[in-house]
């Protein structure tokens, strides 16, 4: 799952790359994408390359190699980059003694994406680290879902711990009252629950020690639907 920004600069280097047969400089980036310092464009590089999109060659100018590209610029799906329900395994970890045992067969495996604040927001939304299996009941239906360490104690009154993880069922729309991954100014992500202010967006929290956030609607993107949650003790 990429930023607005990340999809911008792969495309823009996959279209020079098309033309000239080699990338574009950073300065050409930098202007492309209409930021002020190449460290933002660094920053952007760096997390395309955590994500398997490109390789940066050594000791060679404009060194940078496009791996891979998403669906939207003509891709193929890969759960290395957009999360998807593949067939399930056995647990890594035994199940607790006990828990009612889960039928294999209605097992899946859904893709952990690294990690996700409930509290103060963070940059969130990275590559695969590992899997995690789930209960097929809990990923019904349509759609494809991911799942993601929580940060933070913002979201105990909604009973998400820190060190839980949530799963999330991929959707760029929600309803008053759903909690949600919540992407604010294509950089930072965050598990609010969702309320509609007018042409505002409000990020609420379930602990009193945090403030609402209340965000104009174009500031705040909906990457998915919470849908269950997994915790180990």
């Amino acid at each position: 799952m990429l930023t607005k920004k990340q999809l911008d600069l792969l495309s823009f280097i996959h279209k020079r790359v098309q033309r000239d047969g080699v990338p574009p400089s950073f300065d050409e980036m930098k202007l492309a994408l209409d930021l002020r310092s190449k460290s933002g464009i660094h920053r952007l590089i760096t997390a395309l390359e955590e994500r398997g999109f490109i390789r940066r060659l050594a000791h060679r100018a404009r060194a940078i190699e496009i791996v891979k590209l998403p669906e939207s610029l003509g891709g193929v799906a890969t759960t290395g980059f957009t999360p998807r329900v593949i067939d399930g395994d056995r647990p890594d970890t035994p199940p607790p003694a006990n828990a009612m045992p889960v039928a294999q067969a209605d097992a899946q495996s859904v893709p952990v994406m690294g990690k996700i604040a409930a509290g103060v927001p963070i940059e969130a939304i990275n590559h695969m680290t590992h899997s995690v299996t789930v209960p097929g009941g809990m990923i019904a239906g349509s759609g494809d879902h991911y799942a993601l360490e929580v940060k933070g104690d913002s979201m105990i009154g909604a009973g998400i711990n820190d060190g839980d993880v949530v799963v999330i069922r991929e959707t760029s729309v929600a309803d008053d009252g759903d909690i949600v991954v919540a992407l604010v100014e294509d950089s930072e992500a965050t598990l609010k629950t969702f309320r509609r202010k007018g042409a505002s967006i409000a990020l609420e929290a379930a602990n009193p020690a945090y403030d609402t956030r209340v965000l104009p609607s174009d500031q705040v993107k909906v990457q998915g639907r919470l849908v269950g949650l997994i915790r180990t003790y």
